[in-house]
C-alpha cells in the first residue's frame, strides 16, 4: 500500500477529524485514524463509538489497502510540514514509513480490521438544508443546553422537522432558546435530540458554508453528510419535556431596549451582585430601565439608568446575570424586547432586526426570587 498526498490537504482535513477522538479511550483501537485506500481515494474515518467521522482524500496512488494510524502521532508529524508531497510507504514490518523533502519517519500501525464499523442508518428519513443554515441553528441553539448527567435528554439539541418548518430546540430549565425557520422544511414530521458533541464538530465545519448538507435519521441514529465528509452518530434515547408548555402566551409588559447598551450595563453590574446567585434586579416604569446588584455581604452595589421604550405596568424583576449575558452575547440584532407578564414567571427575550427571511428565535430565561 502506498500513496502521495499534499501536506497540508492532509493536515487540514485530519483536523477536522481529531475532533471526534477522545482523549481517554476504553479501546486502544479508537486513538488512530483509519486510512482506507481504494486507488486515488483515500478514506479517513476517526470514531468514539458514539459519533464517527469520515471524510473522502485525493490522493495519487494506484494501490488498496487498510491500516489504523496513531492520530496524535500523525497530528504532530504533520503540524511541523511546511506545504510538500508526502509518500506512504506500508512496509511489512507493521510500520508505515513517511517520506518528506527532507527525512523518513516511521510510525506503527494497528490492523485496520480490528477498527469499529460505522452504524448503518436503516430505514431513514432524509431532509437537506444549506450548511451554513444548519451551523447557524446549531449556534444560536447549543449554549443553552444542559450539563446535567442525570437528565441526559436536555443534554442535547432537539431537532423538530415538518413539512411547514424546521425547529431547533435547547434548554437547561433555567434558560431555553427555540430556533426556527419557515424557509426550509421536511418532508415529513420527525423529532429527535442530538447529542452536543458531534453538533459542535457540525458547526465548526459548516460555519459560512453554502454546501448542501442532506441528514439522515431514524429513532437511534443520525447521519450528516457534505461535500466528501460523512458523520453517523448516536442519538439521546428519551422523551424531550413539552418546551412549549413553559413558554409563557400572554406578555403585556414589553420592553424594547438597544442590544449593546443592555448587555454593557448587566455585565458592568453584575460585577457587584452576589457570586452565588448572580442577581440582577430589572425596575422598569415609564420610559427608564433601572438595572442593580447588590452583594450584602461586602457591601458592593451598582446601579445604572437607561433610557428605553416600554409598554405595561411598573414591575421588577430578578434574573441570572450570567444567563441573560449568554442570551445577549448569542444575538447579533441591533435592538432586542423583552416581553414579561408577572415577576415569578420567564422572561421571553427575542431579537427585533437582524434576521433572515423565515427565521425566528426565541429565548426564555426564568427568573430569580427578589429579595425585597
Amino acid at each position: 500500500m502506498k500513496f502521495i498526498v499534499s501536506s497540508t490537504y492532509l493536515l487540514k482535513q485530519l483536523q477536522v477529524l481529531g475532533g471526534v477522538i477522545n482523549n481517554s479511550n476504553t479501546l486502544p483501537i479508537l486513538d488512530n485514524f483509519l486510512f482506507d485506500l481504494k486507488e486515488s481515494k483515500l478514506t479517513v474515518s476517526a470514531s468514539d463509538l458514539e459519533t464517527t467521522m469520515s471524510t473522502v482524500l485525493e490522493v495519487d496512488s494506484d494501490s488498496e489497502g487498510t491500516i489504523a494510524v496513531p492520530a496524535r502521532l500523525l497530528l504532530d508529524t504533520l503540524k511541523t510540514f511546511p506545504e510538500q508531497p508526502l509518500t506512504f510507504v506500508v512496509e511489512d514490518n507493521n510500520t508505515v514509513e513517511i517520506s518528506s523533502n527532507h527525512g523518513k519517519y516511521a510510525l506503527a500501525y494497528a490492523d485496520g480490521a480490528e477498527f469499529p464499523k460505522a452504524v448503518e442508518v436503516s430505514n431513514p428519513s432524509s431532509t437537506t438544508l444549506l450548511g451554513d443554515i444548519l451551523a447557524t441553528a446549531i449556534n444560536k441553539t447549543i449554549f443553552a443546553a444542559g450539563n446535567d448527567d442525570l437528565r441526559p435528554v436536555m443534554s442535547g439539541v432537539f431537532f423538530q422537522f415538518s413539512p411547514e418548518n424546521l425547529t431547533f430546540v435547547a434548554t437547561d430549565a433555567h434558560k431555553l432558546v427555540k430556533y426556527q425557520r419557515q424557509d426550509v422544511s421536511a418532508s415529513e414530521v420527525a423529532e429527535f435530540i442530538m447529542p452536543k458533541k458531534p453538533l459542535t464538530l457540525l458547526k465548526g465545519i459548516l460555519a459560512g458554508s453554502e454546501s448542501e448538507v442532506t441528514i439522515e435519521y431514524n429513532d437511534s441514529n443520525a447521519k450528516f453528510y457534505f461535500d466528501n465528509t460523512e458523520l453517523v452518530c448516536r442519538l439521546i434515547d428519551g422523551k424531550y419535556p413539552n418546551y412549549e408548555a413553559v413558554i409563557p402566551k400572554e406578555n403585556p409588559n414589553k420592553l424594547t431596549i438597544a442590544r449593546n447598551q443592555f448587555q454593557s450595563s448587566v455585565r458592568r453590574v453584575s460585577i457587584f451582585s452576589n457570586k452565588t446567585t448572580h442577581q440582577i434586579r430589572l425596575k422598569v416604569a415609564g420610559a427608564e430601565l433601572n438595572i442593580s446588584a447588590e452583594d450584602v455581604d461586602y457591601s458592593n452595589k451598582a446601579e445604572e439608568r437607561l433610557s428605553c421604550s416600554y409598554q405595561g405596568d411598573d414591575m421588577q424583576i430578578g434574573f441570572n446575570s450570567r444567563f441573560l449575558l449568554e442570551m445577549l452575547n448569542n444575538l447579533s440584532s441591533d435592538e432586542v424586547s423583552l416581553e414579561m407578564s408577572l415577576p415569578n414567571r420567564a422572561g421571553i427575550l427575542t431579537p427585533i432586526d437582524g434576521l433572515d427571511e423565515g427565521e425566528h428565535v426565541t429565548m426564555l430565561v426564568m427568573p430569580v426570587m427578589l429579595n425585597s
